[in-house]
């Protein structure tokens, strides 16, 4: 069964809300959702009768003064068992701006009735116990997905791969905690007085299971792409090899060098795996030649420590640890390699080798993201399945009883926030601020 938050403010509760739910118009047609005790009455009001329960009804639509709106499809949804848990009422219009229009203002025009503010609908299905925190999550998650990787990951998250996980963690915790309870109540008793052999093997089994998540890709890298950094001396050929991955004119090249002076960073999809591609100032030795260009040269360095791959296009053996050597101008030496054999030899200008960059990018990235359809953790998700892995471990470092039992406690409390039995105004507010108005 889904857990019961705490809900919002009384006003907020009572309150009946409503919003365009589809894409913005024009559009072939536009949903109006209504969610709230008066959801009934605002279906009567316009439509003049509330149609039969989860049947579409074609109806004309009027505004208080009679003057009509639309003829639309109307459905009335009663709650509970709608996606808020309230009665619910739509009004699937004509698409036109100025349909939509009329009939949000004739709404507001209803007593009890107000505009929903940003992720309101999906708040509500949260409060009223229909999805979970972790459930909903996946939800901002699909909404904000560009690729098919963020996609199915975040469709995994909403469906509750999460929430069922940490469900059934949980009943682990409060197994372990019966068994703690057992020895402290009847720890007079001389057979009774020690933990079981199970337990410490139960225990460090869960925290195995928490291990294995938590090194897990995280959903940062699915969300932001896989930071992929151009690095090198002044007029090695980033800018131009930049353009060339984003078939795109993004970056201005030419044969003076320094022309790239700050940070420049695009997104882009290859193959549905989302990569953040980044341009950077060229790096040398010395005082850079202005004041500009030695803040280019500090970012170039910021961005160099966040990259998830450096591509070094500079001297052999001069980059970070871990970068990618690029032999960059093969078409300027007719073919002729100036780096090891380790290095991938490429022409941007002429598209040689690129299409072997892309692939090899492609594998390598495909590698540190999550798998196709795998939940992936947020760092909030994370950060509380790490509270309660360390709980756990504390078990086995004392074998008290009543120490075991407080760190059982905190393992359950952190598996409660995850899942929003426990939750706070101020991270919901964050979390809910990511929606868009009418979901």
């Amino acid at each position: 069964m889904k857990p019961t938050p705490p809900h919002d403010s009384a006003g907020a509760q009572t309150a009946t809300i409503f919003a365009l739910s589809s894409g913005a118009p024009p559009a072939g047609i536009a949903v109006v959702r209504v969610s709230g005790p008066q959801a009934g009455d605002a279906l009567r009001a316009l439509a003049g009768t509330c149609p039969e329960a989860r049947r579409a009804a074609a109806r004309t639509l009027r505004d208080g003064q009679g003057e009509m709106l639309d003829r639309a499809l109307v459905l009335w949804l009663p709650g509970p068992g709608t996606a808020t848990g309230e009665d619910i009422a739509e009004f699937h219009l004509h698409g036109g701006r100025a349909v939509v229009s009329a009939v949000e203002h004739a709404l507001a025009a209803l007593p009890g009735l107000r505009a929903a503010t940003p992720g309101e609908f999906t708040r509500r299905a949260f409060a009223n116990g229909r999805i979970d925190l972790a459930e909903a999550e996946g939800l901002a998650g699909l909404l904000e997905a560009e690729t098919e990787l963020q996609r199915r990951s975040a469709m995994a998250l909403a469906d509750g791969a999460l929430s069922h996980q940490v469900g059934e963690w949980r009943d682990r915790v409060l197994a372990l905690s019966a068994e703690v309870e057992a020895v402290v109540d009847f720890s007079d008793e001389e057979d009774a007085a020690e933990l079981p052999a199970s337990f410490a093997q139960n225990a460090a089994g869960l925290t195995a299971e928490l291990g294995g998540w938590l090194a897990r890709p995280r959903a940062t890298v699915l969300r932001e792409g896989y930071r992929v950094v151009l690095a090198g001396p002044p007029n090695a050929g980033k800018s131009t090899l930049f353009n060339s991955l984003l078939e795109n004119e993004a970056a201005i090249t030419s044969p003076i060098a320094g022309t790239t002076r700050d940070v420049l960073e695009r997104s882009v999809a290859l193959a549905g795996i989302p990569f953040t591609f980044v341009d950077t100032a060229g790096l040398h030795e010395g005082d850079g030649g202005d004041a500009i260009e030695t803040i280019g040269i500090a970012r170039a360095h910021e961005q160099v420590a966040r990259a998830d791959l450096v591509l070094w296009l500079g001297e052999e053996g001069q980059g970070p640890a871990g970068a990618w050597e690029i032999d960059a101008k093969a078409d300027d030496r007719a073919g002729a390699r100036i780096k090891g054999g380790g290095a991938l030899a490429l022409s941007a200008r002429t598209g040689f080798n690129m299409d072997c960059l892309r692939e090899r990018l492609m594998a390598h990235a495909r590698a540190a993201m999550p798998k196709p359809g795998e939940v992936a953790l947020t760092e909030r998700q994370a950060a509380l399945l790490e509270e309660a892995r360390a709980a756990l471990v504390g078990i086995a470092a004392d074998g008290d009883p009543l120490i075991a039992a407080e760190h059982l406690r905190f393992a359950r409390s952190a598996f409660d926030r995850l899942t929003g039995r426990a939750s706070t105004e101020d991270m919901l507010d964050a979390l809910f601020g990511r929606f868009c108005i009418g979901k």
